[in-house]
């Protein structure tokens, strides 16, 4: 599994202030943890920067390249700040992203294709993010893989995104964003990468229960096919999670129950009330956060106390 460093992000204030700030000092603080922590992209998430943008580029692209030593993730929907990052990459780039809306489909790849960059495809049109998964893969066999092959772009350099949906009001999209990937990895040949931004699935959530929520639904994609998560490496219980679910660790109750989680997603099988040691905390949360992940448990904030 393969983490791209979420943690550059406009939406968060240090980094916008560091940005409007051409704080160099505080983004390479970041990029270093991220990379110390395991991430091997980071995301740039310059936001629109409509104005700014390709400035927002020529310094910020420099400023992480000269601390870490790993692939860049372009996020911004300001094409020309795109291109000007792109020009300044040491190693191959992504270009995050285009999406099935017109105007973007036509866009946005061949400029990833341009730069030999990889491409994140969300699986969305127009009208907005479908529903099922089977919308959501129609979409990306229908236009999305098309229009890449049609530019030049390889399919492992396409990396299709599902799209991860809030539990907090919007929870019965999460089965169906593993439920694509599947369809995907196992219906396309050669099927294209995935990605996912995984902490759009607990968003709005409290602090505290965000973590739980974003790596337990990981191991449910990483079970379906999932390549990549666009996801905060800092997380130590995110990263712990994906180890376990690698090198096979069920020596702890929890590990035991993440690892059924994997098999019997795999499988398309249920996990059971037996498979579960409720007299210990932390498998009978991981159990009422996989319910509410599969719809079948309303999320609410007390829904771990029920």
């Amino acid at each position: 599994m393969l983490i791209i460093g979420e943690n550059i992000h406009i939406i968060a204030p240090a980094v916008k202030e560091a940005i409007a700030n051409r704080d160099t000092a505080a983004i390479q603080r970041l990029a270093k943890a991220q990379v110390d922590a395991g991430a091997e992209i980071l995301d740039l998430n310059i936001g629109p920067q409509k104005k700014e943008g390709p400035d927002v580029m020529r310094w910020l692209v420099p400023a992480v390249q000269d601390v870490v030593d790993v692939p860049l993730s372009l996020d911004t929907t300001n094409l020309e700040a795109i291109k000007t990052g792109l020009s300044l990459l040491k190693q191959q780039g992504m270009v995050n992203s285009t999406s099935g809306e017109p105007e973007r489909l036509e866009r946005v790849p061949p400029v990833a294709a341009e730069y030999n960059a990889r491409l994140v495809a969300l699986c969305m049109g127009k009208s907005g993010i479908p529903m099922t998964a089977e919308e959501r893969v129609q979409i990306a066999i229908e236009q999305l893989v098309p229009r890449a092959l049609e530019v030049g772009i390889p399919m492992e350099n396409l990396y299709l995104d599902p799209l991860a949906m809030t539990v907090s009001g919007c929870q019965e999209f999460a089965p169906h964003a593993v439920e694509a990937i599947r369809y995907i990895k196992q219906g396309m040949d050669p099927a294209p990468m995935t990605t996912i931004g995984l902490s759009n699935v607990s968003n709005a959530v409290s602090a505290e229960k965000r973590s739980l929520i974003n790596r337990t639904y990981l191991v449910m994609l990483m079970a379906t096919g999932l390549d990549t998560a666009i996801a905060d490496p800092l997380d130590e219980k995110l990263m712990e999670n994906i180890r376990i679910v690698e090198e096979r660790d069920g020596s702890t109750g929890a590990g035991s129950l993440l690892l059924t989680i994997y098999d019997r997603t795999a499988a398309m099988e249920d996990v059971e009330p037996s498979d579960v040691d409720m007299s210990d905390p932390e498998q009978v949360d991981i159990w009422r956060t996989l319910q509410v992940l599969l719809n079948r448990v309303i999320f609410t904030d007390s829904y771990l106390r029920t």
